[in-house]
């Protein structure tokens, strides 16, 4: 069974980084599919980047050139690292696996494993 746990999240001022941490156990991270994503008070979950097993990548537009997701696979770790936060990107994190993608890498259709998420808060 997939396990994801998530950490690395808090409070931070608009312009400033953060580094979330998705540590996997019960599988291979790099045979897994990955992806994270957010859901703020009110809207949807929405995809915020993806990696396949090839180390693709897949940013949604609106974080593109600030986020970057990697892995770590002696660590069985994904990451997201966050720079010039904005207010808009406050929201409860999630990563997410699975094993093949059918929906594409950015919706949640898709996965099927799911930690219980880290808050990230951007202020003004």
């Amino acid at each position: 069974q997939v396990q994801l746990v998530e950490s690395g999240g808090g409070s931070v001022q608009a312009g400033g980084s953060l580094r979330l941490s998705c540590a996997v156990s019960g599988y291979t991270a790099s045979n897994l599919y990955m992806g994270w994503f957010r859901q703020a008070p009110g809207k949807e979950r929405e995809g915020v980047a993806g990696m396949n097993t090839g180390g693709g990548t897949y940013y949604a537009d609106s974080v593109k050139g600030r986020f970057t997701i990697s892995q770590d696979n002696a660590k069985n770790t994904m990451y997201l690292q966050m720079n010039t936060l904005k207010p808009e990107d406050t929201a409860m994190y999630y990563c997410a696996a699975a094993r093949w993608v059918w929906y594409g890498y950015l919706s949640s259709k898709s996965y099927s494993y799911w930690g219980q998420g880290t808050q990230v808060t951007v202020s003004s």
